[in-house]
């Protein structure tokens, strides 16, 4: 076999090496990929989660539930969606736990890693939309530096075109995964021809989707979930089109791709709630003690500052409560916790309520009472203690303490 010739003058070239061996040990670049997207969206949600009042380090703990949940998730949906390479004529059941080989589905990561993040926010006690709001620029980003794996894999391309950034895509040898296949002369074999990159497409297209979530959310102030559910309109945008092109193997449904109807689905859905639902961005504070001391009042000479900055970023509270955006920067200049609100028993019946202010005052008139009248007991068994009378009638009554 020998090289195909080039159709275009310029071309953006394919790496023939996708795994490199360290010793026995395979370094996929697939997977190094998904490892530094998923820090990248770590680091972006950690920074948006302090910005709303979670204690550093909450997005690790997230994580390590989220990010395995995500990847069952994925190759439980690429599983579903494409049944026959693993089961029925051919198939091969074990290979449905080899996720080194590829195959994971962006919907299906999506939604194990939910379920991840909600275990994980169940835990922290903060509420899954912020989580979700956090994570909205950051999870795009993070799709993006993933779909540089596909590249090195020479995979999820689209139709042959002649455009100046037509992809050349290997030949890859299926007895060397990871490798392309070689010549007679040792060069690696390419398909002939160029093709749409897709998978640059979507990488692009999935950074425009984080600028835009960015965009929106410091001038609209999204809350309850709205930031994510923006980023997955945006992205389905994208992919609805994005898949049409894609020219590799995938079941159909009435002659579209499964995924360009999943895309479609979602967007309504996502689309749907992003209508309907509607408040204030989400802020919190730690139930109980604050993190941090509140700002002293005296002579700040006294204030070990030092001992308060180690304080707040070593302990972490035991839950939070959502307040209003005002609160939260009061909280954050004095360090004094907000009132709570009053909860909705409280404010089903004004006059209920007031009947019972009228009634709690009563008791503590009646039990004011009671004390007085114990201390007059008193002081007349004092009286007859001094006068040589004192018996059983002169002994205090039991009274309230």
């Amino acid at each position: 076999m020998t090289l195909a010739p080039m159709t275009s003058l310029a071309a953006m070239p394919s790496p023939s090496t996708a795994v490199w061996q360290l010793g026995p040990v395979p370094i996929r670049a697939y997977a190094l990929c998904i490892i530094a997207g998923i820090v990248v969206a770590c680091v972006v949600t950690e920074y948006r989660l302090r910005r709303r009042g979670v204690a550093p380090g909450a997005v690790l703990d997230i994580a390590v539930w989220a990010v395995p949940a995500g990847i069952i998730g994925a190759r439980i949906y690429h599983v579903i969606t494409s049944p026959e390479k693993y089961f029925g004529d051919g198939g091969e059941p074990l290979k449905a736990f080899a996720i080194w080989e590829g195959g994971l589905g962006i919907w299906g990561a999506v939604a194990g890693g939910a379920v991840g993040a909600w275990l994980a926010a169940r835990q922290l006690g903060i509420p899954l939309t912020v989580v979700a709001d956090a994570l909205a620029p950051g999870l795009p980003l993070a799709q993006a530096v993933g779909r540089l794996g596909n590249w090195f894999n020479n995979e999820l391309y689209g139709g042959r075109t002649s455009l100046p950034w037509g992809l050349e895509v290997h030949v890859m040898d299926p007895d060397n995964p990871g490798h392309a296949l070689r010549d007679d002369a040792g060069n690696p074999v390419l398909q002939p021809g160029l093709y749409h990159p897709t998978f640059l497409y979507e990488l692009i297209w999935n950074v425009g989707v984080a600028a835009l979530v960015l965009a929106l959310d410091r001038k609209l102030r999204l809350g309850r979930g709205r930031a994510f559910a923006l980023y997955v309109m945006g992205y389905t945008v994208g992919r609805f089109w994005i898949e049409l092109m894609r020219t590799d193997e995938a079941n159909h449904i009435l002659g579209v791709r499964l995924n360009v109807w999943t895309a479609a689905l979602v967007f309504l859905g996502a689309l749907a709630y992003f209508v309907r639902v509607r408040g204030p961005r989400e802020y919190l504070v730690p139930v109980g003690e604050p993190t941090t001391p509140a700002t002293a009042t005296g002579d700040v000479s006294q204030v070990d500052l030092s001992a308060r900055e180690a304080g707040a970023a070593t302990v972490a509270p035991d839950g939070y409560r959502v307040v209003t955006e005002d609160q939260f920067r009061a909280y954050r200049e004095t360090g004094a916790l907000p009132p709570t609100e009053p909860t909705a028993t409280d404010d089903v019946d004004r006059d209920g309520t007031e009947h019972a202010a009228t009634d709690r005052a009563d008791d503590a008139a009646e039990r004011s009472d009671d004390a007085d009248d114990g201390d007059r007991t008193a002081d007349a068994g004092r009286v007859d203690a001094d006068a040589g009378r004192v018996d059983g009638g002169g002994r205090p009554t039991d009274r309230d303490s």
